[in-house]
């Protein structure tokens, strides 16, 4: 197939690798790059800096809802869009310029988590899998017929970052199955009751709350290792917690206290003591490391 692949992080990088050894990638969209920093530097996206090597032409349009850029997407004369994590909404004309529309690698197994955030998400409320779903695209947020889906089991262990790369993995070869089984695919609905919505997560929940019970809060911490990670400030300092586990220590709710060689979290149920940290502008280590080299 002739194909437009739409995706930014590098969530969509295992996929469009995938898609290209099988299929021609005409052209790849993706967000603009960023410019940040005191010498204006150019950060573009993992997508864009593959694409570029590959010799494929890339467009990084702030919108798709001017008529100018949807004409210019139809000219293209694809037969479908694979899309990825893009970052950008698709308006109807976008969803309708190919013969085989728009088909989307979504990371949950739909309709269970619908929007920006559905890995964390999925940890954040103790599911026990997640997976990937592709499916059809319409003007919905993620409402699309499925088309195939494959399964990812959560332990009590998964991290946000091993989740997003087991189901990266997954869905570059999801949408390749997909592609090849086109014609054997029958599209299912979604059953709207099955679904939450998956929030964008939003800076200040990364701030350490523990005036919530012990379990939700490890799971939250859990979840969003790597990024953006839970925080607390001690001694002028950033400390990011990248794992945590239930203790038997007592613990006065709303308190960090270093017990001994360990660090433990006052939650409202119970404690959780620090296994792995991250001091600010230093590499993430166990509490023991942390403490042989600096008095908390």
């Amino acid at each position: 197939m002739k194909l437009v692949f739409m995706g930014t992080p590098e969530f969509a990088l295992e996929a469009v690798k995938a898609l290209s050894k099988e299929h021609e990638i005409l052209v790849v969209y993706t967000k603009e790059p960023k410019v940040s920093g005191r010498g204006n530097k150019i950060t573009k996206t993992p997508v864009h800096l593959w694409a570029e090597e590959q010799g494929i032409e890339v467009k990084t349009p702030k919108t798709l809802r001017n008529e100018e850029e949807q004409h210019k997407f139809a000219e293209l004369k694809a037969d479908m869009a694979v899309v990825a994590a893009y970052g950008l909404i698709l308006p109807q004309p976008i969803l309708e310029a190919f013969p085989l529309g728009c088909v989307n690698i979504h990371g949950s197994l739909l309709p269970r988590w619908r929007g920006a955030a559905p890995i964390q998400r999925a940890i954040e409320a103790g599911d026990t899998k997640s997976g990937i779903t592709t499916m059809k695209m319409d003007a919905g947020l993620d409402t699309g017929d499925m088309l195939l889906k494959a399964e990812v089991e959560i332990t009590n262990q998964t991290t946000g970052g091993e989740l997003h790369d087991k189901l990266a993995a997954v869905g570059a070869d999801l949408i390749v199955k997909t592609l090849r089984d086109w014609d054997k695919i029958v599209p299912q609905k979604q059953d709207d009751s099955q679904s939450c919505y998956a929030a964008k997560i939003e800076k200040s929940e990364s701030e350490l709350n523990l005036n919530v019970p012990a379990l939700v809060l490890e799971r939250k911490i859990r979840a969003f290792n790597p990024y953006p990670a839970v925080f607390f400030e001690h001694k002028g300092e950033r400390f990011k917690i990248l794992r945590a586990q239930p203790s038997s220590q007592k613990v006065e709710c709303g308190i960090i206290e270093r017990l001994g060689n360990s660090i433990c979290l006052g939650c409202a149920d119970g404690a959780l003591e620090i296994t792995e940290i991250q001091r600010q502008g230093k590499k993430a280590m166990s509490v023991a490391e942390l403490l042989r080299g600096y008095d908390f």
